[in-house]
């Protein structure tokens, strides 16, 4: 369907989608939530009417065409109703991070003027009124969960059971103003408002239209035939663009199932329990769940764990090729079909991922040998490029064309270049009308043509056409020999160890590489206590011999690979430091989904930094640090600096000669 032709099926809202589903689909399951431990669940047609209902208690509390709607808390059905409700009345909804501090909160909600508030819980409605002084604009503030909100002052706050209630008595009052406002909603009015990660600033307010997000939904559908019989896990956060394409976005055009689990702590049973045939994570939920198999098989019999590494060197041999359809001897083919009955099967059940018919993953590039160890398993998984301004999508990976090394080819409708400088520019169907009440950051990020630049560095490769993302156009360097500098290639394979958190590397500008490092605590943990070592704490932890000799060996193996790369072989890591405390958003250290800030680490940790190139074997310092409950702490420590052996580089005339 062309544009002009969804205009004129007046399909040009996500409301007018929610009226098709409920007439088409009506008796199909639209969401899914399981509270206290059971699934609940709603059909299309039952969906349509919970949001027109809350939808009309707006009117009785007076939303106003224009006015900001606020939504913070966890996945839930209501949730995604809220923000549907919002835009049947001419409002924005704007989802916040529920996992955010009150400052941050207090910022996002004055920049977009939010009059209403739907808040999760207790907790979320704590945070809004703490920060009433600085948030003038909140007028309203809506509930979901009733517990523990008795005994607050009401005269502004209403759970939302009671404001659907008031809405369905205020049906014949108010129904014919709720219509007219529907339909009056046009294909460029404004869908949502989303606000970036704040990398290396303040947060910006994404402004992203109707025709950017059904236009998305409806290519990149299409791209991957998702069908009304899809079931999707709604777990990441709600603020995140990449939740409302999949969770809103392609589930209202596609009309398939959108399924919330209990909280975080629950996600793993609740993925097993409904097992997604299409799903989307960031890579640091693939490596979390590599990280626990590889701790389980740890823990196995001997038995079992040479029959894993048996059948996972077959795996890695030949499930890629099964998966892209390409010929397998009948012996191989034999060699998986067992391997899949005694260990690929029970682990995909394991994972959740038995029926996943399409994966993605994004957000920051995966390790090579962690996204390869996926699709051994024959799961379809592949990666796609994006950001909050193309409302997601610049490419993905058609089915039969899946590599670890490039994400794609651009998405339905998308239009790529690249700069002299080696900076990728986009448009499409998708880009960003505009950050809010921002005009020079919109001007400095979008062209009068349209043109958007993404900050990344990447290339097209000649014989397959798919773009390589190198790095941050930003990050990407020179060392003091003139060498290139990617710090993010390197961490992404520190990242396939389960033993590694978290990486940051430097090296722009110098004549070596060195590197930071966050252990993974539950593995690390998990190896500590196989060999009845004690430790009191992450930093004791962090700082043990053997915890420094097993980092050294991954950061050589890295090197090793590394050191294959022509282009990225300076890249290879000469010293490197266990650091004394996990990166935190808390601190300001990485955004609300886990990207490093380079520039305020570099701040923060200058003192480290300057130890690794000055030659000393330890370092003293003192860090500041956040506590859950809002206080400011100090961690002291005397930090081990240790050397790591670098490898002669594979240079472009062996390559050439191979």
């Amino acid at each position: 369907m062309q544009n002009a032709e969804a205009a004129q099926a007046g399909l040009q809202s996500i409301p007018a989608l929610l009226a098709r589903n409920a007439e088409r689909f009506g008796d199909r399951p639209a969401y899914r939530e399981k509270e206290f431990g059971i699934w609940q669940s709603w059909t299309w047609a039952e969906a349509a009417t919970e949001i027109r209902d809350l939808a009309l208690g707006f009117l009785v509390l007076g939303l106003n065409r224009g006015d900001h709607v606020a939504i913070i808390g966890r996945n839930r059905p209501a949730h995604y109703w809220a923000m549907v409700a919002a835009q049947m009345c001419g409002a924005v909804p704007v989802p916040l991070y529920q996992d955010a501090v009150a400052e941050e909160m207090a910022y996002v909600l004055d920049h977009c003027g939010a009059r209403f508030v739907v808040c999760g819980d207790q907790e979320q409605v704590d945070k809004v009124l703490e920060v009433g002084d600085r948030a003038p604009s909140v007028q309203h503030l809506v509930y979901t969960d009733k517990r523990g909100m008795r005994k607050y002052d009401h005269a502004r706050m209403n759970a939302l059971a009671d404001v659907q209630a008031e809405g369905r008595a205020a049906q014949q009052r108010l129904g014919h103003e709720l219509d007219e406002r529907i339909a009056e909603l046009g294909y460029d009015d404004t869908c949502v408002m989303l606000y970036t990660s704040g990398t290396t600033g303040k947060p910006k307010g994404v402004v992203l239209s109707n025709r950017n997000i059904i236009e998305t939904g409806k290519n990149t559908a299409s791209f991957d035939q998702l069908t009304a019989r899809e079931e999707v896990l709604a777990y990441l956060p709600m603020a995140w663009v990449g939740d409302f394409i999949f969770s809103v976005g392609q589930a209202y055009w596609a009309g398939f199932t959108v399924n919330c689990p209990e909280g975080a702590h629950t996600m793993m049973t609740d993925l097993r329990e409904i097992g997604p045939t299409y799903f989307f994570a960031p890579p640091r939920v693939f490596e979390g769940q590599l990280t626990s198999v590889m701790i389980r098989m740890e823990d196995a019999s001997r038995i079992k764990r040479r029959l894993f590494k048996h059948y996972m060197e077959i795996a890695r041999r030949i499930g890629p090729a099964l998966l892209d359809g390409k010929p397998v001897g009948a012996l191989d083919r034999l060699r998986y079909m067992l391997g899949n009955l005694l260990v690929y099967g029970p682990l995909k059940n394991t994972l959740g991922y038995s029926r996943i018919r399409v994966g993605y993953t994004a957000g920051e590039a995966i390790g090579p040998e962690i996204f390869d160890f996926y699709r051994s398993l024959g799961i379809n998984l592949k990666q796609l490029y994006g950001q909050t301004e193309a409302s997601v999508f610049i490419t993905q990976q058609p089915d039969g064309q899946v590599r670890s090394d490039t994400v794609g080819v651009p998405s339905p409708g998308v239009e790529l270049k690249i700069a002299e400088n080696g900076e990728v520019f986009y448009r499409s169907p998708g880009t960003f009308v505009e950050y809010y009440n921002n005009p020079d950051s919109t001007a400095s990020t979008k062209d009068a043509e349209g043109w958007v630049a993404t900050g990344d560095a990447g290339f097209f490769e000649e014989e397959s056409g798919h773009l390589r993302i190198i790095d941050r156009a930003k990050d990407v360097g020179r060392m003091a020999d003139g060498r290139m500098f990617a710090p993010k290639y390197v961490e992404n394979k520190l990242k396939f160890y389960p033993n590694i958190l978290e990486a940051v590397v430097f090296g722009a500008g110098r004549d070596m590489c060195t590197a930071f490092v966050n252990i993974d605590l539950t593995a690390v943990g998990n190896w500590a206590e196989r060999n009845n070592i004690a430790y009191a704490s992450y930093q004791e932890l962090a700082g043990h011999p053997q915890v420094y000799a097993t980092i050294k060996e991954h950061v050589e193996a890295v090197n090793e690979s590394v050191a294959q790369d022509p282009m990225l072989s300076g890249c290879q890591i000469s010293r490197f430091l266990v650091l004394h405390k996990e990166l935190d958003p808390d601190d300001g250290e990485m955004t609300r989904t886990r990207k490093v800030r380079r520039n305020i680490i570099a701040e923060k940790y200058a003192d480290l930094i300057e130890a690794l190139y000055d030659g000393r074997d330890t370092v003293s310092t003192r860090t500041e640090v956040t506590y859950e409950d809002g206080r400011k702490g100090e961690i002291r420590a005397t930090l081990k600096i240790e050397d790591a052996r670098t490898f002669p580089t594979r240079t472009m005339q062996k390559v050439a000669a191979e």
